[in-house]
Order: structure tokens, then C-alpha cells, then sequence
């Protein structure tokens, strides 16, 4: 009760990895020499191998959006027709990154909490055949819905457009075949499932995306794809990279590589089925039933509740910080994350902590029996695996 120690349980960033943090602690080492070139080259290839791809991968010193914006400024041409998916906050960061660059972009809209479906992007792609790019989230984070890419990049593939994914939260928490998929840009980033602090942004690019890029007209500087892969592939960043990040990087990658990104992934959705099965045991409504991610559960707030007392609560409480909804969907989803490194003690106490503040503001709660839904889960999932082994 008096004792809190902060826990985060945001879509991001999210909980650090000690041996990763720990690595930090050996960046007083200068970037143009062969250690650092040695540590980058391994960086980037376990990325590769983690992601499971033969595209290749670029890292920046930046946030994921700067991946984003550079995968626009690199592909396109001012003009350029494209298909932007918009289903939450980052459906509409695409549009306005992809319109700032001056693309000609037609955006498929879904209702917060709803997703864009494959059908429509064909559609789209039928009436437009001059279409150059596709645009999508692999998971929007901000109402805690997920994207059919598979359907989607294989309809994309059938085109002549390329398939850009912002899987910032998707990676780590939803299977993506990146090479099999027909995914041409994937993005991603570091404070996500790579469980360390912001500041790297990475993505794949495909061969066919690469000839969109030699064909570009856009003007870019610090993002210039075919400058980075020149200086990678001499163990080079362009620029002066955030080291410190990249030695945390490695290390978060020799763990993730030590579990499997199946079993990362497969943790992310034991974890958000728990969690749905949690909260529909209190009483609560999922904000996206029909296509739920895995990377964050978005929760209905109880009727006649803001769900920023909700996020108080936790915070004053016990030190936990989850995520209000966004945009316009403050005040009304809180959201619990699920994505790098979290485990079931970590949901069983998110849990309880919920059934104690939602009897603090005066709604029924059998407590323990959100928990117990929770542990059911658990159980129905490890005890089955352990009787197979």
C-alpha cells in the first residue's frame, strides 16, 4: 500500500529487458570503428533473422514515424495515386504523411474501433489501376484493432503497387510473413515488442520496393534509403547513430531469438485472450470485438465513467501507467498493453488492481474473478502444453 513501484503497461514504450538496459551501459564506443561496425553489422543481421526475412533491413536513429515518413519521401513522386487505410490515429498519420509529400492519396475509412477489410482495399485497387502504393496498420494501436495484412498484401501483390505496413506494435505480437505475405515496407520500432527505450526506428524493403525507390522524384536528406544501405553494408549507420540503442538492441535480440518470435508473438496472445476474458468476466466491453489485436486490449469505460479516472486510479494507486484512449476516444477505451516484455504474474496483478478500482468508484465486483478468468486462460494454455511435452 505504501510501497509503489512504477510499472508500465503502455502500447509503448514498454517494459525494459535488464540485460538490455544493462548493454547500454558499454556505448563509450565510437561509431566509426571496427567494434562498432562489428556490433552493427550482428544488429542488423539478427534483426533480419528475428523478423524472418531476405529483404533488407535499414535502422535509424529516429521514432517509428520517421521510418514512415521515409518510406513516402523515398518511393513516391509528388502526384503519385495511392491507398491509405484509416481505422484509428496512425490510419490517419499515414494519410497525412502521404499528403504532405503531395501523393494523390484515396483513403478507405472505418469507424474507431472497426478495420479497413481486404475487399475493400481490392475494390480500390480495381477502380484505381494506376495505383502506386497501399498503405496500412498492421495493428492500430489506438483502439486495439487488427488488420488482415495477409489478405491485404496478397491482393497488393497482384499489382503493380507495393504494400507499406506500419507493424510498430504488429511485430512481436501478430504473425507477419514478411517475404510470403507480398509485405514490401515493414516498419518497426524499438520501444515496442524489442522491449527497449525509444529512439530506433527500423524497416524491411523489398526488391520490388526498391525499384520504386530508384524511380523516386520526392526530396530526402537524413532518410535516404539507398545511402543507408551503401553504409550498412560496411557496418555503417549514414549518420551518427544512437549506439547506446543499438548495443541495448542486440541484446534484446539474442533474447528474443533464444525464446522464438513464434513463442513472443504467442505470448502477446495468450495474454490479450486473457485479458478480453478478464474483463468480460467484470462486466466490461471490448472497443473492438470483431478484429482485436494483440498488442493492447481497448476497453469500453463503465457507463457514465470517463476512463481517465480509470487511469488515475492506476497511476495513484499503484504506480501503474496504462493508456487512455486517443484522439477521440479519450475519456471514453482505457487501454492495457501486451506486447515485449510482460508475463502472466504481470496480467494476474493488472487484474486485480482493475477489480479493486472499479469497486473504489462503486460498481459490483466479485473480486478475484477477473483474476481467475485470467488464470484459466493460463491454465487451459501452459497445463495442455506441459501434458503434450
Amino acid at each position: 500500500m505504501y510501497v509503489k513501484k512504477q510499472r508500465l503497461l503502455t502500447p509503448g514504450p514498454t517494459p525494459l529487458y535488464p540485460p538490455a538496459l544493462h548493454a547500454m551501459m558499454g556505448s563509450d564506443l565510437h561509431h566509426r570503428t571496427e567494434d562498432f561496425r562489428t556490433a552493427y553489422r550482428s544488429a542488423l543481421a539478427d534483426l533480419k533473422e528475428v523478423l524472418g526475412t531476405s529483404h533488407d533491413v535499414l535502422m535509424f536513429a529516429a521514432s517509428g514515424t520517421g521510418a514512415m515518413d521515409g518510406s513516402v519521401s523515398n518511393l513516391f513522386s509528388r502526384g503519385d495515386k495511392v491507398i491509405v487505410c484509416s481505422a484509428g490515429k496512425f490510419g490517419e498519420r499515414w494519410v497525412e504523411i502521404a499528403r504532405s509529400y503531395g501523393l494523390d492519396a484515396t483513403v478507405l475509412k472505418a469507424e474507431y474501433g472497426d478495420v479497413v477489410t481486404p475487399d475493400r482495399v481490392e475494390a480500390a485497387l480495381a477502380a484505381e489501376p494506376a495505383t502506386r502504393g497501399v498503405f496500412v496498420q498492421a495493428s492500430e494501436t489506438s483502439t486495439g484493432a487488427q488488420h488482415d495484412v495477409e489478405a491485404m498484401g496478397r491482393a497488393v501483390a497482384r499489382t503493380g503497387a507495393i504494400f507499406l505496413v506500419d507493424a510498430i506494435t504488429g511485430i512481436g505480437t501478430m504473425p507477419l510473413d514478411i517475404d510470403g505475405w507480398g509485405l514490401d515496407i515493414v516498419v518497426g520500432g524499438s520501444q515496442k515488442a524489442f522491449m527497449i527505450p525509444p529512439g530506433l526506428a527500423f524497416l524491411t524493403i523489398s526488391p520490388k520496393a526498391w525499384k520504386f525507390a530508384s524511380a523516386s522524384s520526392l526530396p530526402h536528406y537524413y532518410f535516404d534509403f539507398a545511402k543507408e544501405k551503401k553504409n550498412a553494408e560496411k557496418g555503417e549507420s549514414s549518420w551518427t547513430p544512437a549506439t547506446s540503442l543499438i548495443l541495448s538492441l542486440a541484446e534484446a535480440l539474442r533474447y528474443i531469438r533464444r525464446i522464438g518470435m513464434a513463442n513472443l508473438v504467442e505470448n502477446a496472445r495468450l495474454l490479450a485472450r486473457a485479458t478480453r476474458a478478464a474483463v468480460a468476466e467484470l462486466g466490461l466491453e471490448l472497443f473492438s470485438p470483431g478484429s482485436p489485436s494483440s498488442s493492447v486490449t481497448a476497453v469500453k469505460a463503465p457507463a457514465g465513467m470517463d476512463s481517465g479516472v480509470i487511469v488515475k486510479q492506476f497511476r495513484d494507486r499503484f504506480g501503474a501507467i496504462i493508456a487512455n484512449g486517443q484522439g477521440s476516444m479519450k475519456g471514453r477505451i482505457f487501454r492495457i498493453a501486451h506486447l515485449g516484455y510482460f508475463d502472466f504474474v504481470d496480467l494476474f496483478a493488472v487484474i486485480a488492481g482493475l477489480e479493486l478500482i472499479l469497486h473504489a468508484q462503486g460498481l459490483p465486483v466479485d473480486f478475484g474473478s477477473g483474476v481467475r478468468a485470467a488464470q484459466n486462460v493460463y491454465a487451459e494454455a501452459a497445463f495442455a502444453r506441459e501434458a503434450a511435452v
